[in-house]
């Protein structure tokens, strides 16, 4: 009877020990996730004052830089889509197929 009892206990004490680690774990994860949550958070922010730093620049320009400094930003967005449909074009021979770079 009594070496039930301290089976039973111990039982119980490597329960408890999961449980423990079970909240642990959550614990990490919690953390991991307030960790990621202040990383996007402090991107945003970088990106903000990045977009304040350029209006800055804007405002202080006479009016043919801010539309050069404009020209510019719209050449490197048309830039930006072209790159885009080229990696689009690349999945699209990918996935057909039909890629000349790996074509033998």
């Amino acid at each position: 009877m009594l070496e039930i009892d301290r089976e039973r206990e111990r039982e119980r004490e490597r329960e408890r020990e999961r449980e423990r680690e079970r909240e642990r774990e959550r614990e990490r994860e919690r953390e991991r996730e307030r960790e990621g949550k202040r990383e996007r958070e402090g991107k945003r922010e970088r990106e903000r004052e990045r977009e304040r730093e350029r209006e800055r620049e804007r405002e202080s320009m006479c009016v043919c830089e801010r539309e050069r400094g404009r020209e510019r930003e719209r050449e490197r967005e048309r830039e930006r889509e072209r790159e885009r449909e080229r990696e689009r074009e690349r999945e699209r021979e990918v996935q057909e197929g039909g890629c000349p770079l790996y074509s033998p």
